[in-house]
């Protein structure tokens, strides 16, 4: 059994996501821009927007060796430093006719990564602007899919118990992206301990102590 999307549904969650999060970068002050980003402390707002910006261009150009290192996230946020937020929508924008044309040949569940990893940086972007939207969306349905495959690979049992389970997805998204401490996780029923350890060689970790609100 498998917990992932059908790839129709995967394309048009990427598509949305994509539209809202350009959206987002165009509706709030620039100044904005230089806010640290708490659940990735490296980057501000900005880098953390070249970042998912550069993951399109990065398979647009064919620049996939070392993906998903530190090298290759750096060099998309040294690609658009300076940039502004309405530029870097530009930037996103521009890519979409070509990227488009792409999107629909990327297999799963590689696909469902790519919705995994946009919508997870989304709520990130979101926790550092304050903004609790875009919660219950196809975007976090597709995420949940691939995490749980993941999870169900890793400790036979788990995608099952944490499927039935009374979490919103949402919950589930962040939990199963490292964006909950173990404390947390036991908060909302689940546990935490079992989770962490399925987590151990992902880029995933729970964070030592609670950094955003469970609400």
């Amino acid at each position: 059994m498998t917990f992932l999307r059908p790839n129709d549904e995967v394309v048009r969650a990427y598509v949305v996501l994509r539209g809202r999060v350009i959206e987002l970068l165009r509706s709030v002050p620039e100044s904005s821009a230089s806010l640290i980003v708490p659940l990735c402390p490296a980057w501000t707002v900005s880098a953390l927007a070249s970042h998912i910006i550069g993951v399109n261009e990065d398979i647009l150009a064919g620049r996939m060796e070392g993906v998903t290192t530190d090298p290759w996230t750096q060099a998309q946020v040294d690609r658009h430093r300076g940039e502004s937020l309405s530029q870097l929508a530009d930037a996103w924008e521009s890519t979409v006719v070509e990227f488009d044309v792409v999107l629909p040949h990327i297999p799963s569940p590689v696909n469902s990564q790519l919705v995994m990893d946009a919508v997870t940086h989304e709520h990130d972007l979101r926790h550092a602007l304050g903004s609790t939207d875009a919660r219950d969306t196809d975007a976090v349905e597709v995420a949940v899919g691939w995490l749980l495959d993941m999870a169900e690979s890793r400790v036979s049992g788990l995608g099952h118990s944490l499927r039935d389970s009374n979490l919103s997805h949402f919950h589930i998204l962040r939990s199963l992206t490292g964006r909950r401490s173990v404390q947390q996780m036991n908060d909302l029923g689940l546990d935490g301990v079992r989770i962490a350890e399925m987590l151990v060689g992902t880029p995933l970790k729970p964070p030592p102590s609670a950094i955003e609100a469970i609400d």
